[in-house]
């Protein structure tokens, strides 16, 4: 895995390499006299391009090879903030914080020496020894964060970090007449020869308007960000079957949440498929009523998630910027940003204080003795 990321991250490095080379491309971009670069910085060419063009920086962003976003410019207590993968949600154990510690060491290593280099290589090109890759990653004026917290699990965060979780949900529309099912799939390939007569199978299905339809009762799905925001704007319970990435993880604060239950694809059969399907449908159970609770929520809000993302998006036009919103840690190398700096000096002072004293006290006892002895003679 660590080998295909290395593979990845290098061609886009040098596609973003062969951007900087051209020079027609990059005169154009200037010559256009743009007001904001706006990117998603999981490959983080953006990132390199517009500090390169010297412009204000906004991400639409939820990853980052180094984990969720908030790791790179919030405070992410471990004992209480889930790390990608580890299947904790924001009440953990003793053995469950030991493996979230673990997950946090492997997406460090990931980061530091798997994805970094080939991007760190251009900083050192292009923009000198003193740049680097993450401190321009945390250079950003503005975080567009793609969840807020009737999903994510409460947490630090910093004044450029605005949320904007859901900013595709909208009103559905009136469904096809040829939509009269039970259930209805999105399948490509062929019919499977048990399927049922009740089921609809459609290469491509108004999702959005099927979650809004009254009487859609569950949402079958691998857990997407954009499907289950979907399914929280119109207060759909969640049956999820995660394949891949950070699905499972999404699953999760929807489980943690009581409108969700989840069936491992592995271990994936009639028994374990009807009985979740039969739990989330059991009216004594408070799948829905959790469900539309936290729709009420979401939609509780003082401006929709895309009007805030453009009205904050034009914010920083208007200012050129938003360095005021911005912490400024990321100018700091990582020893001065814990602190350990200070910590060690510190421990060094009381060491020595210790030391002094340990020495004094010898010496006053040296003397003492000496003294004795002395009189005794």
């Amino acid at each position: 895995m660590f080998t295909f990321l290395l593979q990845n991250q290098e061609v886009v490095a040098k596609f973003t390499s062969t951007i900087f080379e051209n020079t027609t491309l990059i005169g154009d971009l200037n010559k256009t006299g743009y007001d904001l670069f706006l990117t998603d910085p999981t490959f983080p060419g953006g990132v390199l391009l517009a500090h390169y063009l010297q412009l204000p920086l906004v991400y639409n962003v939820r990853w980052l090879f180094s984990g969720e976003a908030h790791l790179a410019v919030a405070p992410s207590p471990l004992s209480y903030v889930p790390i990608c993968f580890s299947h904790n949600s924001d009440k953990m154990d003793f053995f469950q914080r030991i493996r979230n510690m673990i997950h946090y060491i492997m997406f460090f290593y990931m980061e530091y020496y798997v994805s970094r280099p080939p991007y760190q290589a251009l900083c050192d090109h292009y923009f000198g020894n003193n740049v680097s890759l993450m401190s321009l990653t945390q250079k950003a004026d503005l975080w567009l964060m793609r969840v807020d917290f009737t999903f994510e699990f409460p947490r630090p965060t910093m004044p450029n970090v605005i949320y904007v979780g859901g900013f595709q949900g909208k009103p559905s529309k009136p469904l096809p007449s040829d939509l009269p099912q039970k259930v209805v799939w999105r399948h490509v390939g062929k019919r499977p020869a048990t399927l049922g007569n009740n089921t609809m199978l459609v290469e491509w299905l108004p999702q959005n308007d099927l979650l809004g339809h009254p009487k859609t009762k569950v949402f079958v799905t691998h857990g997407g960000t954009n499907g289950l925001y979907e399914a929280i704007y119109h207060g759909v319970p969640v049956l999820g079957i995660p394949l891949i990435f950070d699905q499972h993880d999404n699953l999760l604060r929807m489980e943690a949440r009581g409108v969700a239950e989840i069936v491992d694809v592995a271990k994936l059969d009639v028994d374990s498929l009807t009985s979740a399907l039969k739990n989330i449908l059991d009216p004594e159970k408070p799948y829905k009523q959790n469900m539309l609770k936290l729709s009420q929520l979401h939609h509780d809000q003082p401006m929709k998630p895309l009007d805030s993302a453009i009205f904050w998006m034009e914010y920083v036009m208007r200012h050129k910027g938003a360095a005021h919103l911005r912490t400024e840690s990321y100018k700091l190398p990582w020893y001065a940003c814990h602190c350990l700096d200070v910590m060690a000096v510190l421990v060094a002072f009381g060491l020595l204080i210790i030391a002094l004293v340990w020495t004094s006290c010898q010496c006053l006892i040296t003397f003492l003795l000496n003294t004795k002895k002395s009189k005794h003679e």
